[in-house]
């Protein structure tokens, strides 16, 4: 372990999985409340609140799940039943502390996700593709494990969305894959938040499986 203390600073900055599962093996016992309560944190909510007004239900699959902050909103909101995915084993812990979840799955979305084809009504991503070190090759993971009509809400960070190749990979799914694509700009942190990232914004990508 590290003796400098996992910050948002560092998730930005990471640029692997490995390090992606070192900062959170270290930061996961006290995320909820050094990251999500000290910055005002509000993507998650923004995302499950935008899964159930698009008509999103369970079974539900919470894509980089991490201490289970979106998946609390949605299970508080009537969704379930909820699975969990995170590539850290240590963030799943967390996540399953707060008995919201029916199963955790750690994966590598790079790798594919362990789950048979079709399983989902609905899937949700908050947080997952904000940092800038996972980009739109991890999509067809998630649409794969998905049922057909099946309701996405991914939270995606606006300077990553064209940058990245989010619109292109986008535009291509449409050929076919997804339909009824939207896109909402949301803050990312709340009013007390402070710091170089206080103002960031994501989209809210809503569309279902074609």
């Amino acid at each position: 372990m590290s003796a400098k203390k996992p910050n948002l600073h560092a998730a930005y900055a990471l640029e692997s999985p490995e390090d992606h599962k070192r900062l959170y093996a270290e930061w996961a016992g006290d995320y909820d409340e050094s990251f999500a309560a000290l910055e005002d944190y509000q993507l998650h909510i923004h995302t499950a609140r935008a899964f159930v007004a698009a008509g999103g239900q369970g079974p539900v699959l919470d894509v980089g799940a991490g201490t289970g902050l979106c998946g609390a909103v949605l299970a508080g909101l009537g969704v379930g039943p909820i699975d969990a995915t995170d590539i850290s084993p240590e963030m799943l812990a967390e996540a399953m502390r707060k008995d919201i979840y029916r199963d955790a799955i750690e994966a590598d979305l790079n790798q594919g996700i362990p789950t048979p084809p079709d399983s989902y009504s609905g899937v949700v991503s908050s947080g997952t593709f904000t940092h800038g070190h996972l980009g739109p090759e991890a999509l067809p993971a998630l649409i794969r494990v998905a049922r057909h009509g099946a309701q996405f809400a991914l939270s995606i960070n606006t300077r990553h969305y064209e940058t990245m190749g989010f619109a292109e990979a986008f535009r291509q799914l449409e050929n076919g894959q997804i339909e009824n694509l939207k896109l909402y700009e949301v803050r990312i942190y709340g009013d007390l938040a402070a710091g170089p990232n206080k103002d960031d914004t994501a989209y809210i990508v809503l569309f279902e499986k074609g």
